[in-house]
């Protein structure tokens, strides 16, 4: 990698994130995956669900920031439920 790359941040690694552990919640699966913003990790994630032969998919990101990637994880989970109590297969509409 050459010396603008990595003053300015160009491609450093190539290499994809691992995917996220899915947990089940009430027959949706919820990925948290949480995303570094300045230092700190944003709660963000996905639901999924199995519709007959379609899968849908609702991503979600929100303003909370945590200290750590498993703070954010976890809070990530716990927003996740939330969404889905709340909103239960209106989330895919």
């Amino acid at each position: 990698m050459g010396l603008f790359s990595r003053l300015f941040g160009g491609n450093k690694d190539d290499t994809p994130a691992p995917a996220a552990q899915a947990e089940e919640y009430l027959g949706y699966l919820i990925y948290s995956e949480p995303t570094p913003r300045g230092g700190l990790w944003q709660t963000a994630g996905r639901i999924t669900k199995q519709f007959d032969d379609e899968t849908k998919e609702h991503a979600f990101i929100r303003a909370d920031t945590h200290a750590t990637e498993g703070e954010a994880i976890e809070f990530s989970s716990v927003k996740a439920k939330q969404i889905i109590n709340e909103l239960g297969d209106g989330l895919f509409t």
